[in-house]
């Protein structure tokens, strides 16, 4: 086999994959465009001979917010503007009968020739969809846990009206603390739903001396200082997605190891339990 039946076998071989793949192949240069693969057409649903025609232009396929992201010179509208160190952008395509579809678009120069660039389109509406269908279901479930928070807040302050409020106020100063720390938003979010419940434990404290006005005995105060080992106990059968027990566990800890129940002391108290 001589080196011409080579190459010609090598391009034979390059143009079957070409031809073939499920990706989207297109070549632009500052002509416009001077080559698509099958599945181009098939994906806008535009013909070679309208594509690859002067007239034709690229913007039409991409959908209005997007544009942004390709030249705003005439020619070629089908180069996006990327930074050096990517090759990369993603945008939503609209095809000659509407849809939309959500593309990745893979894009480099040709070394052979400088002014053509070689774009493959990978089509990731599936995986859009998938995501913004899991991104739906992880907001319900944090505002199915936000309201089931409040809701055993409540329950907790209805057996102490004199501290009625009180653990709303805490989430609330805790929240606005983790902001002035600048701690990141899941962290706020965190100790936000933390501190509402951080009394549950209380539960477990007869009413009489939660209400009680005078001074609490040795032995009342005993199962005062028990009531964060019992919302650690509670909390920590529910999975949530931050350590709220621990910091449930923790939040009557001081820093010089003089708090309770565990008498913890500095590094050993977590970071957004002190906050509590």
């Amino acid at each position: 086999m001589t080196a011409d039946d080579i190459k010609n076998n090598s391009q034979e071989i390059i143009k079957a994959i070409i031809d073939n793949t499920r990706e989207s192949i297109y070549v632009v240069s500052s002509r416009g465009f001077e080559f698509i693969n099958p599945a181009f057409e098939a994906l806008t649903g535009y013909s070679e001979k309208e594509i690859l025609s002067n007239s034709f232009n690229f913007l039409k396929l991409v959908h209005p917010d997007d544009r942004h992201l390709f030249s705003a010179r005439k020619t070629p509208l089908a180069r996006p503007n990327l930074p050096s160190d990517s090759s990369l952008v993603e945008f939503r395509l609209i095809t000659r009968r509407g849809e939309l579809r959500y593309v990745e678009a893979s894009t480099s120069q040709l070394k052979e020739n400088p002014d053509q660039t070689l774009t493959i389109l990978r089509d990731i509406t599936n995986r859009k969809k998938a995501e913004d269908q899991l991104t739906q279901t992880l907001e319900k479930l944090r505002k199915t846990m936000s309201a089931t928070i409040q809701a055993i807040s409540l329950t907790v302050e209805s057996r102490d009206p004199y501290t009625a409020g009180h653990q709303r106020r805490v989430s609330d100063l805790a929240r606005s603390i983790a902001t002035r720390l600048s701690l990141p938003g899941e962290q706020t979010d965190e100790i936000r739903l933390a501190a509402l419940v951080h009394d549950l434990g209380k539960i477990s404290v007869p009413a009489e001396i939660l209400n009680k006005p005078g001074r609490l005995n040795e032995h009342e105060f005993s199962l005062i200082k028990d009531h964060p080992r019992v919302g650690y106990e509670i909390i920590k059968t529910i999975e949530f997605p931050w350590p709220v027990a621990e910091i449930i566990y923790q939040h009557h800890e001081r820093l010089d190891g003089s708090g309770y129940p565990q008498g913890l002391k500095n590094g050993q108290i977590h970071p957004l339990a002190r906050i509590l």
